[in-house]
């Protein structure tokens, strides 16, 4: 049983005794100690004061005098006024560790096969560019949030839904046609996605050219992009694809496979991966008919143009638009149908976006139409949603080419890892083979943790250099400091000493060591926080925090050189459950941890 459980029922116990009252369980409220104060745990005192009829501090006082001589677990108190600091024996400390030492998986939630499955959908780009930065983030999190969700007993289904269909990828697809000579990613040398992006690049510095040039013959803006050759040529190839033109359809799936190729090579960089990928070009038609259907029922209504809208001003919203005139979609539409067929592949009892936080009304709108409609996860539907993330240089703009491109910067973070192990000579004598995988390992955690890190919510700003430094709240710290304890652990086998099946109960701890074991327990609480929130940063920053009280233990005591027999094994059993606990940690959020460093 918790520790927090059992002081929550001595303190209702304690309060029966003294006052002769009973209390809720709920009315007791321990938090862990501030730093500041002695002690491991603080129990609120004013719920009692009506029952005590005293002062703040009188009440703390004799409820800590009652626990002292009554109950074991309890080794001393303070009063803060109306806050009673609580000391817990050692011993208690001793029995946890040895508990979190039995138990291989804890913290994590076993999952029932009644367990909710949860869709989290993430990544979602589109075929005409390479990923970037802002989808590295998006990646990152979509990935953590669904190892976070497993960890907490859900059954999850990662899905991705590419946009590839549109006049984005008709726009590529006709400058590859016009100055593209054949160029294939085999014959320039360049990664599929790459390619294809250099192309809509191209289309759109000629489609400036040629607006340029009829603004210069005295047409304004909006007259000249009517009179674009270009961009009629871009509609007449989607028009073309939608009426499934052989030629334009064979060149479309032709670009979007290398497209994919591409987008896979930096998933695999990423360490992320999908259950599911869904394609727009698959799913758009499907939520016209859903809509039609929700026409029919009486849910929509349609005006006199023919479109169909849906009134949401019942529901705080505004009407919305779900078929033009004219009969074609709208994103809102695409939306709908892809959740559909979703739901018709997968018993999904809640679905997740993860979408970028410019999208919160479309999110609000679609939660409340899936619910109109039926579909069960509607009213829970969860946006996930995140802030922009930039460099310290500024923006991304893709149709100019400015795009911080995911490739580019995993090559540089690895890079500059090199660089950093190298200045400290942290890599002499490692073979080539290992240096490679290192260094990528440790650029990799530099990346994802410095992204990670942030409340999802905020927009940030991602600076390589400050990423891989070995100090501070970095990724590589973590790993280092894991290093150092699996470090530690080959020692103990090198000296022939061997860690026994239990620990001794009569160890002297000190208050360094018994706040390491508490910060080792609470693993289990932030799992479950992080899961309840949305927030894999409470998981990123734990892992910190764990990392720095382990660092300054290690500073404080000898482990191996420790004479008392009983010391040094109870060090030891810390050291390699703070490993597996950084271990786990790290991997919900999709970070590698080596053994050496």
């Amino acid at each position: 049983m918790k520790i927090e459980i059992k002081l929550q029922q001595y303190v209702i116990k304690a309060i029966e005794s003294l006052y002769g009252q009973a209390v809720a369980p709920e009315a007791v409220s321990l938090q862990k100690t501030k730093k500041e104060f002695d002690g491991h745990l603080t129990l609120v005192v004013f719920p009692f004061l009506k029952i005590s009829r005293k002062s703040p501090e009188q009440t703390a006082q004799q409820i800590g005098e009652w626990l002292v001589d009554n109950v074991s677990e309890i080794a001393g108190f303070n009063v803060i006024k109306g806050f009673l600091n609580l000391t817990i024996a050692s011993s208690v400390w001793i029995e946890l560790l040895n508990n979190i030492h039995h138990t291989p998986e804890f913290g994590f939630v076993k999952q029932e096969a009644d367990a909710e499955l949860v869709m989290i959908e993430y990544s979602s780009p589109n075929t005409n560019k390479p990923l970037h930065l802002g989808h590295i983030r998006n990646n990152l999190l979509g990935y953590a949030l669904a190892e976070v969700l497993k960890a907490n007993g859900k059954k999850v289904v990662k899905t991705n839904i590419v946009n590839d269909r549109g006049i984005h990828i008709c726009k590529s697809m006709l400058a590859w046609q016009k100055w593209g000579n054949g160029e294939t990613p085999e014959s320039t040398g360049k990664k599929g996605d790459h390619l294809v992006g250099d192309y809509y690049v191209l289309f759109d510095k000629h489609y400036k050219a040629e607006l340029a040039e009829l603004q210069e013959k005295g047409l304004s803006k909006d007259e000249s992009e009517k009179s674009s050759l270009m961009m009629a040529e871009a509609r007449e190839m989607l028009r073309k694809w939608e009426a499934g033109d052989t030629e334009v359809v064979a060149l479309w799936e032709k670009m979007n496979s290398w497209v994919y190729a591409g987008f896979d090579a930096t998933y695999k960089k990423l360490g992320v991966d999908f259950d599911k990928i869904y394609y727009e070009s698959q799913t758009y038609l499907n939520g016209k008919d859903t809509v039609l259907d929700g026409l029919k029922k009486g849910i929509f209504y349609q005006k006199e143009d023919g479109s169909v809208w849906a009134d949401l001003t019942a529901d705080g919203l505004d009407q919305k638009l779900l078929l033009r005139s004219d009969g074609t979609s709208v994103y809102m539409t695409q939306d709908i149908g892809t959740a559909k067929l979703r739901f018709d592949d997968y018993p999904v009892n809640k679905m997740v976006y993860v979408v970028g936080n410019e999208q919160e009304y479309h999110f609000k709108v679609l939660s409340v139409l899936l619910d109109k409609l039926g579909f069960e996860f509607g009213k829970g539907l969860v946006h996930f949603s995140y802030g922009m993330v930039e460099l310290p240089e500024g923006k991304m703009k893709s149709r100019e080419g400015t795009v911080v491109d995911a490739d580019d910067l995993i090559e540089d973070i690895v890079a500059t890892a090199k660089e950093m192990s190298d200045e400290k000579g942290k890599l002499d004598g490692l073979s080539a083979e290992e240096i490679t995988n290192i260094t990528r390992v440790v650029g990799m955690a530099a990346l994802k943790y410095f992204i990670l890190k942030v409340d999802p919510k905020k927009n940030m700003t991602f600076n390589p250099k400050e990423s891989v430094d070995l100090n501070g709240n970095t990724g590589p710290f973590i790993q280092y400091t894991y290093a150092r304890t699996q470090s530690v652990l080959r020692n103990a086998v090198d000296l022939g000493i061997a860690i026994p099946s239990s620990l001794s109960a009569e160890v002297d701890l000190s208050v360094k060591e018994e706040s390491l074991v508490q910060l080792l327990a609470e693993f289990e609480v932030v799992v479950k926080q992080a899961g309840d929130e949305y927030n894999p940063a409470l998981l990123a920053n734990y892992a910190y925090e764990l990392t720095k009280e382990y660092n300054q233990f290690y500073h404080d005591h000898t482990i191996l050189k420790e004479n008392d027999t009983d010391k040094r094994t109870f060090r030891l059993v810390l050291s390699e459950e703070v490993g597996k606990t950084i271990k786990k940690a790290m991997a919900l959020l999709g970070i590698e941890v080596p053994d050496r460093m």
